[in-house]
């Protein structure tokens, strides 16, 4: 198994990265602000206005290292993976799969609604019953009936918007923090209209970017996927694997930040269009927190095993390229206990 290296977020502005033999060097003007050797690396994360040298690409893909490049706002632009592994034959298995695509699909819907329904039914559990939650926990049931059944991915597709507004219509409930900042009316993106969305499509970002890399780590092909249809420079089946982690490990965490008081309701900016952003210092205490997250072990639900929530994308890549050889009969989605 992968082991779980640190990964570097990069979000002070007019930074520039280079490399000194075997370590990168980061610099704001003539201060030199860190210095780290690559090998200590997973993923490099630069947000807003970071240069990096042409030497660094080149030693970031001679070591296998992601280098993810981010808007200052948070918004993916683009990624730099050395070389792949695995081999055709994978590719090939995972290419022919793309022609009966409902099986995946249903597998990748079905763990999200599962995971939605599940975080809905733990805040039952621990705030006691309210019934606008227990509705939504009952129709999202209803919508995991419909799933198993379903051979049509647009269809499939459908279930899966319809559960995803019942959940989303309850969120505002599991916020405990009464501050008006984080009143939460609806999921809204491209881009989003409050802090919570902000947050939400943020850490949506953080994770596929990590999968994307952990697909290309076992030898997948992160674009061709099976719920997502294809679009040029987009990584669909990253966005397939993200549909498990969505409730679970990113919408857990926003409502854990707010609820905790952990980021201040001051620290986001609403731009001329209504858009709202974070500022420099919500996203270095959001990522601050975001990495101590990675960190905490839980038992895979398959594996029966305890990892670090960071290797989940490295897990679920593995358990489905060996679905895809053929090594197991079905791909073990990530499921909440």
């Amino acid at each position: 198994m992968k082991k779980l290296q640190n990964c570097l977020y990069i979000n002070k502005q007019e930074t520039y990265v280079h490399k000194e033999r075997e370590t990168l060097v980061i610099k704001q003007g003539g201060d030199k602000l860190m210095q780290l050797p690559i090998h200590s690396l997973q993923h490099i994360f630069c947000f807003g206005n970071v240069l990096v040298s042409p030497f660094v690409l080149g030693f970031c893909g001679e070591n296998n290292v992601g280098l993810s490049f981010f808007s200052v706002y948070g918004k993916f632009l683009g990624r730099l993976q050395g070389q792949q592994n695995g081999n055709i034959l994978l590719r090939k298995a995972q290419y022919k799969q793309t022609e009966t695509p409902h099986f995946l699909a249903q597998t990748f819907v079905a763990a999200k609604v599962a995971n939605s329904r599940a975080v809905l039914q733990r805040h039952n559990r621990n705030h006691g019953v309210d019934e606008n939650v227990t509705r939504a926990v009952k129709v999202l049931g209803q919508s995991l009936e419909s799933i198993r059944f379903q051979q049509d991915v647009n269809v499939i597709r459908g279930l899966e918007g319809n559960a995803a507004a019942s959940y989303f219509s309850v969120i505002q409930t599991l916020i405990t923090n009464k501050d008006k900042a984080f009143r939460f009316s609806g999921r809204n993106r491209r881009p989003p209209r409050d802090a919570v969305n902000a947050m939400m499509s943020f850490a949506y970002s953080l994770i596929s970017s990590e999968i994307s890399s952990a697909l290309q780590g076992v030898g997948l092909d992160p674009q061709a996927g099976f719920l997502h249809t294809d679009r040029p420079g987009r990584d669909s089946l990253s966005q397939d694997v993200l549909e498990e982690f969505r409730a679970y490990w990113a919408d857990r965490f926003v409502l854990s930040l707010v609820n905790r008081k952990q980021i201040n309701s001051k620290g986001f900016d609403v731009q001329a269009g209504g858009a709202v952003i974070m500022k420099e210092q919500t996203r270095k205490d959001f990522l601050t927190a975001w990495q101590d997250k990675k960190q905490e072990e839980i038992t895979h639900p398959y594996l029966d095993e305890k990892i670090p929530i960071g290797l989940l994308p490295h897990v679920q890549s593995l358990l489905l390229a060996r679905y895809l050889r053929g090594d197991i009969e079905r791909y073990p989605p990530f499921l909440m206990r």
